[in-house]
């Protein structure tokens, strides 16, 4: 039988606020195992939660970004359940009443333009993270590090418009831009920043009913994303296609083998015992801080990028490229503000400058070439003052040594020979010299003009200018 796949995504958005949601211990990653930690976000008896109003700031970025309805009145819940590394036994979220709700996602597929409709956002506290070491039994241990707990959260909530795995990553991937263009998260998918839980469901093509849904618990890669819905697809239609019932569970992905593996039976919401947090107001939006969040948005992803191949006239790749980041986008804007020149400072940032990048493994933030000595550099050879080859060996120079590309060329003598009259006397001494490649050329052997190219090159050490060497060696081998 065929089956049609539909998903729905719960993207898990750690804010990169410096505080925990209800208290003031740091968020920052890598700390000492529970260094992080207060009498609030451990939940002493006694203690109160008070929220952090740059969290609440972010939650309406994202909702503004997303085109929500954002809900100037929402209200906090307890999400009652047990785990090792949730202290309190219950979690502080949104439930009934949330901070967002029916917004949209446009991605790009290979069909085009596809709108994926968002249920809800709504904020949250993170739990702690279980450690679990292997070994004899003797030696096997779990320990709970609890820096996390408390940690501000939103949940973004998708609508089960996904069909594919395909779509699942452009999903995930356009959100991350959002997310990490508007300053509301690091998207550190290594280290939990974002992350995700799939629900995935098959039904036979042309019935309207869904399916039964496995959800897929705390993807942290787009690879991984992927292969956990490809591979819970393929188990739900061979389970379906032998007789069997799916069942609603959650399930996690082992990635060393490829499969997802029971975790627990699914949860209802009944199943939490939600209630509002009686230590906690209603969360109430004033309307200044919401035309504040306004006037701050930045601009997004998919503008930029239309507008850097409207106005800057590249082609659609190297807009997409070059607006993966914020901190990107203005670095090449930097260069073209220069230069004047975008499609070749696209070509240079695209090119040497993400390639070194890539090899040191740094960052576009973290770039020892500005903006300024790069542009430079691209104007020198779009005036013909040094050609390509030669500004790939002063690009390194410059990149390295902090100096500028003039200084660079002058110290070396590398200035391009594009004076002809010098040209034409190196030009006729080549040929002299090889008055059988000379020949040969005349007969039709167009190809060996390459051969004199290099030829002038070598005798030049590389610094004439191959346009008008081309030109005047025809000139010079007719006559």
């Amino acid at each position: 039988m065929s089956y049609e796949t539909v998903i729905g995504l719960e993207i898990h958005v750690q804010l990169a606020t410096e505080t925990k949601l209800f208290c003031g211990c740091s968020t920052e990653f890598g700390a000492e195992p529970n260094t992080q930690v207060c009498p609030v976000c451990l939940g002493m008896p006694g203690v109160l939660p008070v929220l952090n109003r740059r969290a609440v700031e972010f939650a309406l970025r994202t909702a503004t970004a997303l085109d929500c309805t954002i809900n100037t009145r929402s209200v906090f819940s307890r999400k009652n359940y047990f785990y090792p590394d949730l202290p309190k036994g219950y979690q502080i979220s949104q439930f009934t009443e949330p901070v967002a709700e029916h917004g949209h996602l446009d991605i790009e597929t290979s069909e085009g333009t596809k709108r994926i409709g968002i249920t809800r956002i709504h904020m949250e506290e993170d739990a702690g993270k279980l450690l679990h070491g292997e070994g004899a039994e003797e030696d096997s241990y779990s320990f709970a590090d609890l820096n996390r707990a408390c940690v501000p959260l939103i949940e973004i909530v998708s609508e089960p418009d996904i069909r594919s795995a395909e779509e699942a990553v452009a999903y995930m991937k356009a959100m991350r831009d959002i997310v990490v263009y508007t300053g509301v998260c690091d998207g550190n998918m290594e280290h939990g920043s974002f992350r995700c839980d799939a629900n995935v469901s098959i039904r036979p093509v042309g019935r309207e009913k869904f399916g039964t849904r496995a959800e897929l618990k705390n993807i942290n890669s787009f690879k991984f994303v992927k292969d956990a819905i490809e591979y819970e697809e393929q188990r739900q239609a061979d389970l379906l296609d032998e007789g069997g019932t799916v069942v609603q569970e959650t399930r996690l992905f082992d990635s060393a083998k490829g499969i997802t593996v029971s975790m627990r039976s699914k949860e209802e919401a009944h199943d939490y015992r939600y209630f509002d947090e009686p230590d906690l107001l209603p969360l109430v939006v004033p309307g200044a801080m919401l035309e504040e969040v306004k006037a701050t948005m930045p601009e997004l992803p998919r503008a930029k990028r239309d507008r850097f191949v409207s106005e800057y006239s590249i082609p659609e790749y190297d807009a997409g490229v070059l607006t993966a980041t914020r901190a990107l986008a203005d670095y090449y804007e930097a260069v073209v503000k220069e230069t004047k020149e975008p499609k070749a400072s696209s070509n240079w940032v695209m090119g040497e400058v993400l390639r070194v990048l890539k090899e040191e493994n740094r960052d576009i933030t973290d770039c020892p070439l500005e903006p300024k000595r790069l542009a430079e550099l691209v104007t020198m050879v779009k005036g013909g003052k040094i050609n390509s080859n030669m500004a790939k060996e002063v690009f390194e120079e410059i990149y390295k040594s902090g100096k500028t590309a003039a200084e660079v060329v002058e110290a070396k003598g590398m200035t391009q020979i594009s004076d002809e009259g010098e040209l034409v006397s190196q030009i006729d001494s080549i040929i002299a010299a090889n008055p059988d490649e000379a020949e040969r050329f005349r007969g039709g052997e167009v190809k060996l003009q390459g051969f004199f190219v290099g030829q002038i090159m070598k005798a030049t050490r590389g610094q004439a200018n191959p346009q008008i060497v081309n030109k005047l060696l025809k000139e010079r081998l007719k006559g």
